[in-house]
C-alpha cells in the first residue's frame, strides 16, 4: 500500500510538471486534462493582445482574416487562403496555401516600394536592418482630426536621440483596421510632415494605425520622400487599440522575402 500511494503520488507530481512545462512554452494552448484525453470538440485555442501580468507583451500587429481591409478595395483580403492539402480527404497532413499582397495588414515597405532603381538594385525586405526594426520606441498620440503635418510634429515634442515612433491616431479611435471596406479618410503623413520628421528627429521607424503611414492625397509622394533616404523603416498597418502612451521595447520581424518590396510582420511591444 505504502509503496502504492508513492507511486500515485509521483505520477500526479509529474502530470502537474507537464501541464506546467506546456503552459510556459505554448500560452495560447489550454492545459487541461480534458486536452491530453485528447476530446477534439473541447479543443479551443486562446487568443491573446496581452500576455503576461508584470511584464506585459502587447501583440501590436492585426489578424489576417478575410474581412481585412485592402488597399483601395470594398471587399477586403477576401479568400486569401485555401487548405490545399487536407487530411480530411486522406492525406497524412493539412496544408494551407495563401495568395495576397506583401502590403497586406501589419506590414513593412521597403525602398523598392517606390523607387524602381532601388527596387533593381535588390533594395527589398530582406535588406531591412533589424538593428532599427527592434529596440525602445516611443508610442504617441496625435491630436485627432488631424493629418501629421510638420506643425502637429513640432506639437508632439519628440526629444532628440527617439528612433522609433508610434503614432496613435484617429485611425485607432475609428477602428478603421477592422472595417473591412477601405477607408481613404484615414489619418497620416503629409510631406512637410515627413520632411519635419527628417530635418528635426532622430526617428530612423515610424509607425502607423492603417494600411500606409501617408495620408492619401499625398501617400505617393510622402513615401518617395521618406523611401528615397533607405535609413528610415515604415511600419504600416499596427494595431495599438488599448495600449498606453509611452516607451516599450519594440520587436518588428518581417519575413525574408527577396525581391519583394514590401512584407508581412509581426510586431510586439513589451512594457
Amino acid at each position: 500500500m505504502y509503496h502504492l500511494l508513492i507511486i500515485v503520488t509521483i505520477l500526479s507530481f509529474s502530470s502537474i510538471l507537464i501541464a506546467f512545462a506546456v503552459d510556459e512554452a505554448f500560452p495560447s494552448v489550454p492545459t487541461t486534462f480534458s486536452v491530453a484525453k485528447n476530446h477534439s470538440d473541447d479543443l479551443k485555442p486562446i487568443r491573446r493582445e496581452v500576455y503576461g501580468v508584470e511584464r506585459k507583451v502587447f501583440d501590436i500587429s492585426h489578424r489576417y482574416t478575410p474581412e481585412l481591409p485592402a488597399w483601395e478595395s470594398s471587399e477586403g483580403l477576401g479568400k486569401f487562403m485555401r487548405l490545399a492539402v487536407s487530411m480530411k480527404n486522406g492525406s497524412v497532413a493539412n496544408i494551407s496555401k495563401m495568395k495576397l499582397s506583401v502590403h497586406s495588414g501589419t506590414h513593412v515597405d521597403a525602398p523598392g516600394h517606390f523607387h524602381e532603381h532601388y527596387y533593381d538594385s535588390g533594395f527589398d525586405s530582406d535588406s531591412l536592418d533589424l538593428q532599427i526594426l527592434n529596440g525602445p520606441a516611443l508610442l504617441v498620440d496625435v491630436p485627432r482630426d488631424k493629418n501629421i503635418s510638420a506643425e502637429v510634429m513640432k506639437s508632439l515634442h519628440i526629444p532628440k536621440g527617439i528612433r522609433r515612433v508610434l503614432f496613435k491616431t484617429l485611425n485607432t479611435d475609428r477602428r478603421l483596421m477592422f472595417k473591412k471596406e477601405f477607408d481613404s479618410s484615414f489619418v497620416g503623413f503629409l510631406v512637410d510632415g515627413a520632411k519635419w520628421l527628417v530635418e528635426n528627429t532622430d526617428i530612423k521607424l515610424v509607425g502607423l494605425d492603417y494600411l500606409s503611414f501617408a495620408a492619401y492625397d499625398e501617400a505617393p509622394a510622402t513615401h518617395r520622400f521618406i523611401l528615397e533616404r533607405r535609413d528610415i523603416i515604415p511600419v504600416e498597418a499596427l494595431k495599438l487599440d488599448d495600449v498606453e502612451v509611452g516607451m516599450y521595447s519594440l520587436h518588428c520581424l518581417p519575413l525574408r522575402l527577396v525581391g519583394a518590396e514590401g512584407a508581412p510582420t509581426r510586431c510586439i511591444l513589451i512594457k
